[in-house]
């Protein structure tokens, strides 16, 4: 595959697309751009999918060796379930990166994004054995709604797949075991929020354990309590609430994604 050249600038696609497609388009750009902002890319080794509006189940995703920071809405590829092409584009995928995402799209209609992520901390909590606690009130609303899929190597293996979307089952956290984290949601504030949400849980365990002392678990009937009442939790996390103030940050540290 030959280097990713972005030197001629990026031709708007806009006037190409629906105008349900094009916002689509904005959102998720904005979602690569954010994760950078939060230092929670792997150079260009993970992926933010969306699905298309419209009945053709066609998705969005980053041009192969493009930079988080630099995503824009025109350059986001369009392929189809099997990760090809469907729309005109100058930019490759990885298909194998694609796996993982086709799969959950596959099989979950309410999927409409779905976000992976290698953060340091995500995988430092994939590999302890007794995974994510209850040790502050972020991590409840990962709790209630979270599972767990072993590593089974690099992704790129189809048949892991299926294995993938059974551990997966309704949930909408993951923690893929020595590997990373993924989240999926009804929207893209949905899947960012979410992701958010489970990073900061990741990161204040580690922060709460590394200082040796004994630590105070949220008390079981708590958690219990929420766990039942996973789908009014998460669907009250405050995605849509918190989207357009993430846009305006995008605006004055990071603009141009809406391209």
């Amino acid at each position: 595959m030959p280097p990713l050249d972005l030197s001629a600038g990026i031709p708007s696609v806009k006037d190409k697309v629906s105008e349900a497609e094009w916002q689509t388009r904005v959102d998720l750009a904005a979602a690569y751009r954010i994760v950078a902002h939060y230092g929670w890319d792997d150079l260009v080794f993970t992926h933010i999918s969306a699905r298309v509006p419209g009945p053709e189940h066609h998705f969005l995703i980053n041009p192969y060796g493009m930079m988080f920071d630099e995503v824009t809405a025109s350059s986001l590829v369009k392929v189809d379930i099997h990760g090809n092409k469907v729309m005109e584009s100058d930019f490759d995928i990885n298909p194998a990166g694609f796996i993982i995402h086709s799969a959950v799209h596959e099989n979950r209609e309410d999927a409409q994004c779905v976000m992976h992520l290698h953060t340091t901390e995500g995988i430092a909590v994939s590999t302890l054995k007794d995974g994510l606690q209850a040790y502050s009130q972020q991590s409840l609303f990962a709790l209630s709604s979270l599972s767990y899929h072993e590593y089974e190597g690099v992704a790129l293996n189809p048949e892991e797949k299926a294995r993938l979307v059974a551990d997966l089952g309704n949930t909408n956290f993951m923690i893929l075991r020595n590997h990373g984290l993924l989240t999926c949601g009804q929207s893209i504030a949905d899947a960012f929020t979410f992701m958010f949400l489970l990073q900061r849980s990741c990161e204040i365990q580690l922060q709460a354990q590394a200082t040796g002392q004994e630590m105070i678990k949220i008390p079981d009937p708590i958690l219990a309590g929420i766990q039942k009442q996973a789908a009014e939790v998460t669907r009250s996390a405050g995605g849509s609430l918190a989207w357009p103030g993430i846009l305006r940050k995008l605006n004055r540290v990071n603009p141009g994604y809406d391209e």
